[in-house]
């Protein structure tokens, strides 16, 4: 080796244990062998080793003619620092047992054979005592030594120190919260003992605790909690505490907003993704055990990382069921996957959707439903649907921008919910203007096709007069919402007159521009249309102007009902009643009932214009 090389690590790590060897050795007798472990090398003394390790007794018994003095031992567990302490214990020198070593002591025990077969109380019964009689008894020390188990796999898996730690903490966890559970019962108003789910959990410390071992420890851990009946709600927080350290160690993995795709591409995710793919498997069954938006926050990562399918679909189902209290930034799931494609994970959504729409009932809880009163307008399962709705509603406008966002997708979305799921289609109708807006290329069939989804006689008074003016909906559908708005002023007429005989609803559309004929050129169709449209924005606006008239009316016939109650009174009354006109345009043109011819009109362009829609 050249001077100016640096020396070997193999070599220092030699030189180390030599000098480490040399501090409690026995000095004035000279070494008569030498071991090699994991590269560290100790020059010491058959005669103790041989007194408590059964393993270097047969090493030195088999090499007895040759006179043997170097012994390499390989894949020795702990390596070089545990084969120093098994030393110090065979030269009996003192040094202290804890938890942060006593599984490499009782894993290089094992390896060196030092049982009581070869000498009493020897170091494998030693590390088995503490940790039977001191580690199993302490949370926190079961922990830690589950800690070193990491790099003693499997051996420490067969000598069951793994699962004697994994099964204390479960029984400590589980002790400890039922011993807090008697603090949180208290007793109803009708003197019935229950607990009470606001207080808070004095027994969940041990969270934080778990959150440093590695994913295959804690998975067994969690599994054994669950088994022995630790509280759903104290998984759900332990795994979201373990999910955000270990998945908040990438910007661009846990940051709902995120799309960045540099971290993605630059390196392996192959641990983050086993978290996520392990997390969803420990997910508890109840409903609302973790937090809504920690499973929008999973999902986004499985598909970031590409997880199973089985993994994805699990977590849809699980955000299915409650997707009542889902809010518009959870939904809004990034595309991950394709940069020519929409802003926003729309197949994603739309599977969600369809989970919820397909829930069964039966597997909502008897306590939630007890909550609504029995006389209730409304199932639990109808609010949640009006909820979703609302929710569906404000996702289909913020998504409508995009313009990779194909018509089918906007639609599906738009149609995966039962009808009677909207009672006011304000909402829906906003996304689908701002569709229209966005998309101005679309043709006459395809504005047709979304128009179909609006219910115009869902639409509030507001609603209903933007999209009278709307030109960006097929003339058909603008015919739609004065006609539903003329019924409309004409019902709040006949109701405020208090008619007890209203006329027939067609009766209020009067076209005098005749009836149309169905040999009409599409071109003469489409004038005629127009032109009736015009007739029928005057129509509306004269039936306003008499609404307000007829509200005006009203307070001075209450002022005069208020002064007199005479003959007089009512004189004047049946005047007023004789001067105003529902269906006619003016009060001179004789008769105020719509005449037949009016009549026929009024019907054939109901039915042309239903058949048109459709």
């Amino acid at each position: 080796m050249d001077r100016g090389d640096k020396p070997h690590p193999q070599l220092s790590l030699a030189k180390s244990s030599r000098q480490r060897c040399s501090e409690w050795i026995f000095r004035d007798v000279p070494s008569d062998i030498t071991l090699e472990v994991n590269g560290g090398i100790f020059s010491l003394h058959k005669f103790p080793l041989v007194s408590r390790s059964g393993r270097i007794r047969k090493l030195v018994a088999e090499h007895r003619d040759a006179d043997i003095s170097k012994v390499e031992l390989l894949n020795l567990p702990g390596g070089a620092e545990a084969f120093e302490l098994a030393a110090k214990f065979c030269y009996g020198i003192n040094f202290e047992i804890t938890s942060t070593n006593v599984a490499q002591l009782c894993c290089v025990s094992d390896y060196l054979e030092m049982t009581e077969e070869f000498s009493k109380d020897n170091l494998g019964s030693r590390a088995e005592e503490y940790i039977d009689s001191i580690v199993c008894k302490n949370l926190e020390m079961c922990v830690e030594v589950l800690q070193q188990c990491e790099n003693l796999l499997p051996l420490a898996d067969e000598l069951k120190i793994v699962s004697r730690c994994i099964d204390a903490i479960a029984s400590k966890a589980c002790a400890e919260q039922i011993a807090s559970s008697f603090s949180r019962l208290e007793y109803s108003s009708s003197g019935r003992l229950h607990m009470n789910r606001q207080a808070k959990c004095e027994g969940d410390w041990w969270i934080e605790d778990l959150s440093v071992l590695r994913i295959d420890l804690y998975q067994r851990v969690i599994t054994a909690m669950k088994c022995r009946g630790v509280r759903p709600e104290s998984i759900g927080a332990s795994l979201v505490n373990y999910a955000q350290k270990e998945l908040t160690k990438k910007s661009s993995l846990w940051n709902p907003s995120s799309q960045t795709k540099v971290d993605l591409l630059a390196g392996s995710n192959g641990h983050e993704k086993l978290v996520v793919e392990t997390i969803v498997s420990l997910l508890p069954v109840e409903k609302l055990a973790v937090p809504i938006n920690f499973l929008f926050g999973l999902l986004r990562s499985a598909i970031m990382l590409d997880c199973t399918i089985a993994c994805r679909l699990d977590l849809e189902r699980r955000i299915g069921s409650q997707l009542d209290i889902a809010t518009l930034d959870d939904i809004l799931i990034p595309s991950f996957r394709h940069a020519g494609d929409t802003l926003f994970d729309v197949d994603t959504v739309h599977r969600i959707l369809v989970n919820f729409s397909q829930q069964d009932d039966s597997e909502d809880d008897m306590e939630d439903a007890s909550v609504f009163e029995s006389d209730s307008p409304h199932s639990p399962s109808q609010t949640a649907l009006f909820k979703v709705a609302k929710l569906v509603d404000n996702y289909l406008a913020e998504i409508a921008p995009d313009a990779n966002l194909k018509l089918a997708k906007f639609m599906v979305i738009a149609d995966a919910l039962p009808a009677h799921a909207r009672t006011v289609h304000d909402g829906l109708y906003r996304a689908i203007d701002i569709y229209l807006k966005a998309h101005q290329g679309l043709s006459d069939t395809d504005r047709k096709k979304l128009s179909k989804l609006i219910d115009f006689q869902k639409l509030s008074q507001e609603a209903g007069a933007h999209a009278a003016q709307n030109e960006r909906l097929p003339l058909q559908s603008i015919v739609q919402v004065l006609y539903f708005e003329q019924i409309r002023l004409r019902n709040a007429l006949c109701s405020s007159y208090g008619d007890e005989d209203p006329k027939p609803m067609h009766q209020s559309w009067r076209i005098s521009s005749g009836a149309l004929s169905a040999a009409m050129s599409p071109r003469d169709n489409y004038a005629s249309l127009r032109r009736e449209n015009r007739e029928l924005k005057l129509e509306l606006a004269r039936l306003r102007m008499r609404l307000n008239d007829l509200e005006r009316e009203h307070v001075c016939m209450k002022r005069d009902m208020e002064k007199s109650n005479s003959r007089k009174f009512m004189s004047s009354f049946s005047k007023k009643i004789g001067k105003l006109s529902f269906f006619g345009h003016s009060s001179s043109r004789g008769s105020t009932s719509p005449s037949r011819h009016s009549y026929r009109t009024d019907s054939k362009v109901i039915e042309r214009t239903c058949a048109s829609t459709e």
